[in-house]
Parts: C-alpha cells; sequence; structure tokens
C-alpha cells in the first residue's frame, strides 16, 4: 500500500504579487495541481511593511492554490528576497587525520562546521550556507570527497544572512495561515536553477531575476552558487520614473511601461506619439514614443550597472562562459538581453522554464515560485532521482545547493 503524498506548497510574497503554487510528491514523482495569486500589498522592495495587508493577500493567494488543488498544503517553501539579505565568504582547511591520508566522513563534518563558524552580528539570522566545491591538496573535487586520498582537505562556505525581525515577518505571514515554513529559499537561487542547466553552471553563468521592487542575482562558478545578492531597484521603478517624467499616475505609467518601454532607444524621430489607450476616448493622450525609451533605459542600464558593481571582482567575461539569464516580469522588457550582453560583456538571454512546465506557468514571473517546488522535492528526496512522469516531470531532481 503506497504511503500518502506530500503537498508541497511554493510561496513568493512579491511586490507586485503573491504567488503561490502547489505540488503533489508522492516520492517519486511530482505534479503542480494547483496555483493561486493575488495582487500584492503590504509590501514594498521585497519587505513586508503592512502586515495585517501583507497576510490578507498572501491567505487569498493560498486559498485559491488550495481550491485549486483541491488539497490541503502540509508545508511550505518560502522565497527570501530584500536589500536587507547580505552575504559573506569564509572558508577552512584541516589536515586529513588518517594515517594513510584516505578523507573520511569525520575530516569533511569538520572542515564544514569550520567554514560555518563565522559568528553573525546581533539581530541577523543565517538564510543559507551555500557550499562551494571541495579542494584536496589544492585541486577541486567535483563530488564529496570522501575515500579520496590527500594531506588536505578545504572548503568554502557563501553565507547568505539577512535581518532576524524582517525573516520572522515573513514566517509569521504563513504561520498565520496554520501553515509551517520548512525552509527559506533565496528567490535567486530558486529561479536560478530553473533557467539554467548544469553545464551552463559548470561554466559560469550569471541569473538576473528582476522583479517589480527588486533585482535577485546568483552567479555560479564551478557548478555551484558563488555569489549572490539583492539590489532594491526593479519594475516598479521604471513605472515611477515614467510617471514623474511624463506627469502621470502609477496606473498610466504601468500601462506605458508594458506597451512601449524599452532597455534601448530605438525611435529616432523625435515626433513619433504613441497613445495612452489607443482608443481615441475622451482622456486618451499622445506622448512621444522616444522619451518614453530614453526613461525606461536610463533606469535599465543604470540597474544593470549596479548589479555589476556589486558583484567587483566575483564576476568577469573569463569565468562567466555561458553569459547572462535573465528572469522575473521585467525581464520582459524589449531588448533587456542586448543591454546586459553590453554591460557585462558577455551573451546574454531570457531564460526559459524547462519543457515539462505547463504552458499557463512558463512566464518569467513564476520561475522563482517553480524553483521553490523544484527545492522542495530535491529535499525531500532520496537520492534515488524521480522518475519522468507524461505531461509532467523531470529526468532527475538534485538539491540546488549543498548544506552539508
Amino acid at each position: 500500500m503506497s504511503s500518502r503524498p506530500t503537498f508541497l506548497g511554493a510561496v513568493e510574497i512579491g511586490t507586485s504579487k503573491i504567488s503561490v503554487l502547489v505540488g503533489e510528491y508522492t516520492g517519486r514523482e511530482l505534479a503542480i495541481i494547483g496555483c493561486g495569486e493575488c495582487s500584492s500589498r503590504g509590501v514594498i522592495k521585497g519587505g513586508v511593511v503592512d502586515y495585517k495587508a501583507a497576510s490578507e493577500c498572501t491567505h487569498s493567494a493560498l486559498e485559491q492554490a488550495e481550491r485549486d488543488a483541491g488539497e490541503r498544503i502540509d508545508h511550505v517553501f518560502l522565497a527570501q528576497t530584500g536589500g536587507h539579505l547580505e552575504g559573506f565568504y569564509n572558508e577552512a582547511t584541516v589536515t586529513v587525520k588518517a594515517l594513510d591520508n584516505m578523507i573520511d566522513a569525520g575530516d569533511i563534518r569538520t572542515v564544514c562546521d569550520l567554514a560555518k563558524s563565522k559568528e553573525l552580528p546581533t539581530g541577523r539570522a543565517v538564510v543559507h550556507h551555500i557550499r562551494r566545491p571541495f579542494r584536496v591538496d589544492g585541486s577541486l573535487v567535483s563530488s564529496m570527497p570522501e575515500n579520496i586520498g590527500g594531506q588536505r582537505l578545504e572548503v568554502g562556505y557563501w553565507t547568505v544572512h539577512g535581518q532576524e525581525q524582517r525573516l520572522a515577518d515573513n514566517i509569521h505571514v504563513i504561520r498565520g495561515f496554520n501553515l509551517g515554513v520548512r525552509e527559506l529559499v533565496l528567490s535567486s537561487l530558486a529561479a536560478g536553477h530553473m533557467v539554467t542547466t548544469p553545464e551552463e553552471r559548470r561554466h559560469g553563468v550569471l541569473v538576473l531575476d528582476i522583479g517589480a521592487g527588486t533585482t535577485d542575482y546568483v552567479l555560479y562558478r564551478d557548478g555551484a552558487p558563488h555569489t549572490t545578492g539583492v539590489v532594491p531597484v526593479g519594475g516598479t521603478h521604471l513605472t515611477n520614473d515614467l510617471s514623474i517624467g511624463l506627469r502621470l499616475t502609477d496606473g498610466q505609467a504601468e500601462k506605458l511601461k508594458l506597451r512601449f518601454g524599452r532597455a534601448s532607444v530605438t525611435t529616432k524621430d523625435k515626433a513619433t506619439k504613441v497613445m495612452l489607450d489607443g482608443n481615441f476616448a475622451i482622456g486618451d493622450r499622445q506622448f512621444p514614443q522616444q522619451a518614453i525609451e530614453q526613461i525606461t533605459a536610463a533606469r535599465t542600464w543604470e540597474l544593470l550597472e549596479v548589479v555589476k558593481k556589486k558583484l567587483g571582482n566575483a564576476f568577469s567575461p573569463e569565468t562567466c562562459a555561458a553569459g547572462v539569464v535573465l528572469t522575473g516580469g521585467t525581464a520582459k522588457l524589449a531588448g533587456i538581453a542586448d543591454v546586459a550582453a553590453k554591460v557585462f560583456g558577455v551573451s546574454a538571454h531570457l531564460g526559459e522554464a524547462p519543457t515539462w512546465v505547463s504552458e499557463n506557468l512558463r512566464d518569467p514571473s513564476y520561475h522563482t515560485s517553480l524553483g521553490l517546488l523544484y527545492y522542495g522535492v530535491s529535499s525531500q528526496a532520496d537520492k534515488a532521482p524521480p522518475i519522468r512522469r507524461a505531461g509532467g516531470f523531470i529526468d532527475g531532481v538534485k538539491r540546488l545547493f549543498a548544506n552539508s
């Protein structure tokens, strides 16, 4: 008799909308069986600023997803973003203790504990310890080094931490729906794992998840996350610039951005006009298309430059052979991949969900939620990979990152 399946919830509390996906996991297969979303309230730049408003819209999305699934969610994987998240790198080295220089589980545990032992400032809490590849006598090892011969074992961790109160606020929003949060997952890691391949991660790839209020990024090297971060700028800032520059309401500016905004200026004639609504009704207005493009292009270029500056020496074209992959709702801005290629000096393209994802969830704005489910399955699965499900799954699920 088969055991009861687990119903996993993937929740992204974003600046513009709350997204919830429900996955039914049997231990061998995953099927996405429910989806819910609600316009976001009480959230600014990825952070909860009005607990009651954020809770109401999140609970509405959860209720919708559970109705769609016809099941109650067992536990939640919750995306994390926001300017309060920071990271640092720490590494450790141990001398292999066995007389025959064979590395054992004790050596691995010791070096990992040492690399993760750096204390955090008061009021900060760890979100992720992201392990980089091991080195044995200075050489990279692509797998766990147990039973490998060597004298010196090294490992480093990129530790992501955030403000305890900010993290607690997000968790309490979910607990208010009588659900437990199984794990906090960085938005960049969730989205990044959905839109890159293992080969791209081995060669080096930068993923930019450009949402409404924040831009999350993750740089992969040697198959593992190397550096992550968050810039508190996203699509709403383009909208705000248009609102101020063209004297529009936020709603009108958003409409112009979606219809005519571009990441670069392509309209040469200043006299070219576009209509706000296009129906020539009373109140419809004309605007110079070049001015719209100039405003959105300037902010887009600035955003990408800020990310590049934050990456600093961690990024170089030589170690990012697979280029830049863009995802998130604002990644749909026309021409943004070409601009990213110019800023970073590598190839760039829009990320796509795997082929098993149904058509209604293939939009870039769902990549983070899908990645959360991906992580949820990988954290529950045994080492044996899940099998492919007709109409549904992926061949083999591996952990997004190693915490051991």
